[in-house]
């Protein structure tokens, strides 16, 4: 299924997908307990938002073996950590704000991983019990100040820096699908999430010994190679096989 949320007449509301039906529900999605609430909306009439509300975006670094290559890395021992706070997240078709004095900012396609319940030291046995689906990421980064700052946390952080969206894709196999990324339609980003050095329930089993999911919270994988900037006025798809497309326009911020 494909789970979305969305605005209409500035109510939000929860629901999933039919084709280009979107049927408003209520209730719990994590666990199960909902309802339809009989409201039925086209696709073309609603605004898209984030399709959940994490307390905490968890982003993996060096995840993907071709972007290792790329930068002239090592693969990590061990997966690497950083955080983008949830004022971070935007949903498809809202823009992306680019604050002039930051220098380069970038794109990073990311498959990302949502989680449907809450839980701490997850046996890695167990760990896929935890995923609920999975949904189209950006990571957008000033790079130029995670040179300056020698680590990611300011870089990362920036209100509209992490575009999630369109929904949440859930019952699918992630281990070899196609990722892309378009920059006013021409192709930046290729490859396959079978490039990924840890795969999502191994983020989830090796995070939650650090830190407590909750239901909704997201990992972003990392990004496989081709990373490069972005300007005012570009528009930028994320497209992942079996999820969907993931498009946000960038703009100078005022």
């Amino acid at each position: 299924m494909k789970w979305v949320r969305f605005k209409k007449n500035n109510c939000e509301h929860a629901g999933f997908l039919a084709e280009t039906a979107l049927h408003a529900v209520e209730g719990e999605i994590y666990t199960g307990d909902w309802r339809k609430t009989g409201e039925v909306f086209h696709l073309s009439e609603v605004e898209l938002l984030a399709p959940c509300r994490p307390t905490k975006v968890v982003c993996i670094g060096l995840n993907y073996r071709d972007h290792a290559e790329e930068m002239g890395e090592d693969l990590p021992a061990e997966p690497i950590l950083f955080l983008k706070p949830p004022s971070a997240v935007i949903g498809a078709g809202q823009f992306i704000l680019y604050p002039e004095w930051i220098g380069r900012m970038d794109y990073e396609a990311e498959l990302a991983v949502v989680l449907g319940k809450r839980g701490k030291n997850i046996a890695a046995g167990e760990a896929a019990e935890y995923i609920f689906g999975y949904t189209c990421g950006n990571d957008i980064t000033a790079r130029q100040l995670q040179k300056k700052d020698g680590q990611w946390s300011r870089a990362k952080s920036f209100d509209t820096f992490c575009p999630l969206g369109p929904w949440i894709a859930t019952g699918i196999d992630v281990s070899a699908l196609e990722i892309t990324l378009s920059v006013n339609g021409e192709l930046k980003q290729q490859s396959s999430t079978n490039q990924l050095v840890a795969y999502p329930a191994q983020l989830v089993a090796f995070v939650s010994r650090v830190m407590t999911l909750e239901a909704g919270d997201v990992i972003l994988t990392g990004t496989p190679s081709g990373v490069g900037p972005l300007k005012p006025g570009d528009s930028v798809t994320v497209r992942i096989e079996g999820i969907g497309e993931l498009t946000n326009t960038v703009v100078a911020e005022s």
